[in-house]
C-alpha cells in the first residue's frame, strides 16, 4: 500500500510539473492516475505540449492534411491508452473536469472529427489497443478498436484461407469508427456490411464502466452498429462473425476511356452491377487523364471481385454484361487476402504483411461528399457531369453496387438505412497536395460544383448521405452546442427514419450530451 501512495505522490507531481499554467488540464491530469489501473500505469500514455514527442504523435493519425495546418485546433492532451482502463480513467476525469474527449481508432474521419474540436478537448488515441483473437471453430473473432481493417485481414488470413470479412478497402482505417460507421466493402453484395456481422461489442459509458452487449442492453448495441459510436460512448472492441469465402477468388480491373465507349459500359453498368449475381461486386471509377493525344479525358475503370474462378465468372459477364467485354487475360485469381491488396490499390504479388503496416502522417488533402443513386442516370446526364469534371483538375467519382445481401436486410434492423432501392452509392472526391488558401477553395469548390451537378438524379427528401464519408456541408452543430434542428438535418441524411430512435437511445444513456460533436446523436 506504501508502495502505492508513493507512486501516485509521483506521478502526481510529474504531471503538475508538466502543465501548471492551465488549471484544468491540470486538474484532469492529477485525476488520472487517481483512478485504478491495474499493471498499467497512465502516466506513460500521456503527452502535453510540453512533451517532445507530441506533434510526431498528433500528426501520427491525421489522414488528412486539411487538419494539420497551423490553424488547425490542437488537443490540451493525447492519451494513447494502453490498456481498457486508460480509457475508463480518461472519460472519468474528462467529464469531471469540463473537457471535451475525441476519439480516434485510426483517424481517417473525413471532417477530422476524431482529432479536432473548436472547444478546449482531450485525444483519447486507441491504436495501441489492437489486439485481434481469432476463433476458426466458433467462426468469430473479437477486435480491437486501434486494429485496421489490413490487420484484422492478416490476422483472419492467417488462422484461416476459407474465411473472410466484410469490411473497406483501404487497410489502414481502424476498426472503431469503421464499423461502428457501417464500412462496407467489396464483399457487401454477398454479405452485407460490418454492422451487419457484429456479435457483441465491448464499450466505455458516460460513467466509466464498461458494458458488453449482455449489459448495454439491445437498444445501445443497436445503436452503436451504424449510428457512430463516438454519440454513445468509447468502443473499446467488437466481436464479428467470421464469414466463408473461396480459397480462390477472381478480380479484374478494366479500364475504358470516353473516346473507347466508357459512357456505353458506365450506363449499361447501372442497370446490370446490381443485379449481378450477390458474388460480384464491380466498382466504377471515374477519373481525369490526359489521352494520347496529350488532352484531358475521363476514364473509367471497373474494379471487380467475384468470389469464384475466372472460367465461371468470364462466360457469365459476356452473357450479362457484354458492354464490359470482359477476357480471361483481364483475370487473375488469387487468395482472398491477396485479393484485399488487389483492392488496397496494389501490384499482384505484393507481399500480404504490407496488410500491417501503419503509414504515419497525412498523405495529401481531401474533401469527399456522397449520394445515393434510386434511378439510373441517362447518358446525357452522365455526359454533362463528365463535361463539368472536364473542367476541373484532381477529383473523381466512386460508385459502388448495391443490390445482393443490401436488398434484404430491413432499413431499420440497424441504424444505417440505405437498403433496398438503392442502386448504388457515389463517393466524390476532389483530393491536392499544394497548401495555401486559394488552393483549398478551388478544390473545395470543385467538389461542391460537381455534388451540386449530380442533384437531378440522386436521392430527394431526404438527399441521402453515408455517414463514413463525414460531410460537414450537409449540417454541423457548431461550437459546442447542441441544436436539435441542425441534427435533423444531418441525421435524416444519415438516418433516415432510424435517427429518432437514436436519439431516444441517446437520452438512455448519455441525457447530458457528454459525448458530441459537430454530427454526433442530439439528446433531444
Amino acid at each position: 500500500m506504501k508502495v502505492r501512495v508513493l507512486f501516485v505522490l509521483s506521478v502526481l507531481s510529474l504531471l503538475v510539473s508538466w502543465t501548471t499554467s492551465d488549471p484544468v488540464l491540470t486538474g484532469f491530469l492529477q485525476c488520472l492516475p487517481k483512478q485504478p489501473q491495474p499493471a498499467y500505469p497512465i502516466f506513460e500514455a500521456i503527452y502535453t505540449h510540453e512533451n517532445t514527442s507530441f506533434q510526431s504523435v498528433l500528426l501520427g493519425y491525421i489522414r488528412n492534411s486539411r487538419y494539420s495546418t497551423l490553424a488547425t485546433p490542437k488537443p490540451l492532451a493525447i492519451v494513447t491508452a494502453l490498456h481498457e482502463s486508460h480509457v475508463q480513467a480518461t472519460v472519468i476525469c474528462a467529464k469531471q473536469h469540463g473537457l471535451q474527449i475525441r476519439t480516434r481508432s485510426g483517424g481517417h474521419d473525413y471532417e477530422g472529427l476524431s482529432y479536432v474540436s473548436d472547444v478546449p478537448f482531450i485525444i483519447l488515441d486507441m491504436f495501441n489497443l489492437r489486439s485481434i483473437d481469432i476463433d476458426v471453430a466458433d467462426e468469430s473473432a473479437w477486435v480491437q478498436a486501434g486494429a485496421t481493417i489490413g490487420e484484422l485481414y492478416y490476422e483472419i488470413a492467417n488462422k484461416s484461407k476459407v474465411h473472410g470479412f466484410p469490411a473497406g478497402a483501404c487497410p489502414t482505417v481502424g476498426i472503431g469508427g469503421h464499423f461502428s460507421g457501417g464500412g462496407y466493402g467489396p464483399m457487401m453484395r454477398k454479405y452485407g456490411l460490418t454492422v451487419d456481422n457484429i456479435e457483441d461489442a465491448k464499450l466505455v459509458n458516460v460513467n466509466g464502466t464498461i458494458l458488453d452487449r449482455n449489459s448495454m442492453g439491445e437498444d445501445l448495441f443497436w445503436a452503436i452498429r451504424g449510428g457512430g459510436g463516438a454519440s454513445f460512448g468509447v468502443i473499446l472492441s467488437w466481436k464479428i462473425r467470421l464469414l466463408p469465402v473461396p480459397a480462390n477468388v477472381t478480380v479484374f480491373n478494366v479500364k475504358r476511356t470516353w473516346e473507347k465507349g466508357a459512357l456505353n459500359v458506365i450506363y449499361k453498368w447501372q442497370y446490370v452491377a446490381p443485379k449481378l449475381l450477390d458474388e460480384i461486386f464491380i466498382r466504377a471509377i471515374t477519373r481525369l487523364k490526359n489521352s494520347t493525344e496529350g488532352k484531358k479525358t475521363v476514364e473509367v475503370s471497373f474494379v471487380g471481385l467475384f468470389l469464384g474462378q475466372r472460367d465461371k465468372l468470364v462466360p457469365l459477364m459476356n452473357e450479362s454484361f457484354p458492354e464490359l467485354g470482359l477476357q480471361l487475360k483481364d483475370c487473375f485469381e488469387m487468395s482472398w487476402v491477396e485479393s484485399t491488396l488487389f483492392w488496397a490499390d496494389q501490384p499482384i504479388g505484393t507481399p500480404v504483411n504490407f496488410l500491417l503496416n501503419r503509414p504515419q502522417g497525412p498523405p495529401n488533402f481531401f474533401k469527399s461528399k456522397s449520394d445515393y443513386v434510386k434511378e439510373p442516370i441517362p447518358k446525357q446526364g452522365i455526359e454533362s457531369i463528365w463535361q463539368m469534371m472536364l473542367k476541373m483538375d484532381k477529383v473523381l467519382m466512386q460508385w459502388n453496387p448495391y443490390g445482393g445481401r443490401m436488398s434484404v436486410i430491413p432499413e431499420w434492423e440497424t441504424p444505417f438505412p440505405h437498403r433496398d432501392g438503392n442502386l448504388f452509392l457515389i463517393q466524390y472526391v476532389t483530393y491536392w497536395v499544394e497548401e495555401g488558401a486559394e488552393t483549398l477553395k478551388q478544390h473545395l469548390g470543385f467538389v461542391r460544383k460537381l455534388y451540386e451537378g449530380t442533384t437531378l438524379y440522386v436521392s430527394k427528401s431526404p438527399r441521402e448521405a453515408f455517414q463514413n464519408y463525414r460531410d460537414l456541408d450537409i449540417g454541423a452543430n457548431r461550437q459546442n452546442h447542441t441544436e436539435f434542428e441542425t441534427a435533423k438535418v444531418y441525421g435524416s441524411k444519415y438516418f433516415k427514419g432510424n435517427l429518432d430512435r437514436l436519439v431516444r437511445v441517446k437520452v438512455m444513456v448519455d441525457p447530458y450530451n457528454f459525448f458530441k460533436n459537430e454530427q454526433s446523436i442530439p439528446p433531444r
